[in-house]
């Protein structure tokens, strides 16, 4: 499980079966200052999250399945909650 900021929408024409009526969005992991950035990556929306939220993804393949119920889905990222608010100390 990672955080991550929402930072864009992926639009298709056409999608595999496994994505029908789910959005695919953009998000950007959040590091500490110090810590060197992941690139941005897609992940299945399960949550309604929207620009600018911050969310918690689930990017393991098998555990996102699970949370789809699909055992035999192609995903590997899926958001899984909206975060409300992060304290670090």
């Amino acid at each position: 499980m990672i955080l991550a900021k929402v930072v864009g929408t992926v639009v298709t024409t056409i999608s595999h079966p496994h994505y029908k009526n789910r959005r695919l969005l953009v998000v950007q992991p959040l590091v500490t200052e110090g810590e060197s950035s992941e690139e941005d990556f897609i992940a299945i929306d399960n949550t309604h999250a929207g620009i600018g939220d911050t969310v918690l993804v689930n990017r393991e393949g098998n555990g996102a399945r699970q949370v789809l119920n699909n055992p035999d889905a192609c995903i590997i990222s899926v958001i899984v909650g909206i975060v409300d608010s992060v304290t670090i100390n």
